[in-house]
């Protein structure tokens, strides 16, 4: 019968060190992207986490069972036990998740070893589809400029901007919901509009009220 390891010696308290750093990355970070980096190169990694710097993220590579190990210990590792396999890393992204998901797919575009797996926003599941998604939304900064932009812009160009900006954000929202629909998660239930509830009210409120006893007749002189 093998010895179970001393929890005293060196190599146990690293791996431990390792599974509470990866804890609390992933605690800490607002989205988190998995991708696998067989193939490149030192330079080439280097080369990927400047490109992520400006977003504010931080691109690590673990040991991919340290990785589960840390996330079983937060009630993730179901989300993510599929996408650990091979050689993968993740971008910790603190703050915005847009300019992260835009950043792994430009480089991924002149280097195709870079291969987006899925991950997490905030504790949601992101399939390969969502993180693309993620990156066709408008960076914080772009979005900030804009709304910048309405202040100085005449009453009828804002009103323009506003519609084609929430015409773009429910698109992209469509699209999620029927790709989440597609992969067989149950689609939302549209709410009662509120003309008919207010009508269905009366009604429900008449069939409820106990009906009024009629006056009891006085008996003839």
């Amino acid at each position: 019968m093998p010895l179970k390891a001393d929890p005293t010696t060196s190599q146990v308290k690293h791996k431990a060190d390792k599974i509470a750093e990866i804890r609390s990355k992933l605690e800490e970070a607002d989205a988190a992207v998995l991708t696998e980096y067989r193939g490149l190169s030192v330079t080439d990694l280097a080369e990927l986490r400047g490109q992520l710097r400006p977003a504010g993220t931080d691109y690590k590579v673990y040991k991919n069972t340290l990785v589960l190990r840390a996330a079983d210990e937060i009630g993730i590792a179901a989300d993510l036990e599929a996408m650990l396999s091979g050689p993968v890393a993740i971008a910790f992204v603190k703050g915005d998740a847009a300019a992260a998901a835009k950043a792994l797919r430009e480089y991924a575009k002149g280097n195709e070893k870079l291969v987006v797996k899925g991950g997490l926003l905030g504790t949601r599941p992101l399939t390969t589809s969502d993180v693309d998604a993620l990156a066709d939304l408008p960076s914080r900064e772009v979005l900030l400029s804009q709304i910048a932009g309405l202040f100085e812009a005449p009453l009828s160009q804002t009103a323009s901007v506003l519609e084609a900006l929430l015409r773009d954000t429910v698109g992209l929202v469509n699209a999620l919901v029927d790709q989440r629909v597609a992969n067989g998660e149950a689609a939302p239930q549209p709410e009662p509009e509120p003309e008919a509830a207010a009508a269905e009210a009366p009604v429900a409120a008449a069939e409820e009220a106990p009906a009024e006893e009629a006056p009891a007749e006085e008996p003839p002189p």
